[in-house]
């Protein structure tokens, strides 16, 4: 079981960046392949960026590919968001979820097993 809770979020100025943060718990987290998942009101859930389970392997979304980056530390149980450019189309709520059985190129919700509660980002015009 792994419990996922992000942060990081808030109110942020068109062009701007913002940092989110994913904490995990359990012992197995290094060996979990992350995602980030974004969902704009009325719209579905959708994916932004995944990372393998060590770290060197990363794929994005076309939308979001050359400002943000996703990364991770293992040692502190952490998968980060950096996000920068950021303009009005990317405001959401962000959530993190973890994969037992996904890899770097796992796109799909039912590809992850666990889902933090969400942080919401807002980026004003």
């Amino acid at each position: 079981q792994v419990q996922l809770v992000e942060s990081g979020g808030g109110l942020v100025q068109a062009g701007g960046s913002l940092r989110l943060s994913c904490s995990a718990s359990g012992r197995t987290f290094s060996s979990y392949a992350m995602g980030w998942f974004r969902q704009a009101p009325g719209k579905e859930r959708e994916f932004v960026a995944a990372i393998s389970w060590s770290g060197k392997s990363t794929y994005y979304a076309d939308s979001v590919k050359g400002r943000f980056t996703v990364s991770r530390d293992n040692a502190k149980n952490t998968v980060y968001l950096q996000m920068n450019s950021l303009n009005p189309e990317d405001t959401a709520v962000y959530y993190c979820a973890a994969g037992r059985s996904a890899y770097y190129r796992s796109t799909l919700m039912y590809e992850y097993d666990f889902w933090g509660q969400g942080t919401q980002v807002t980026v004003s015009s």
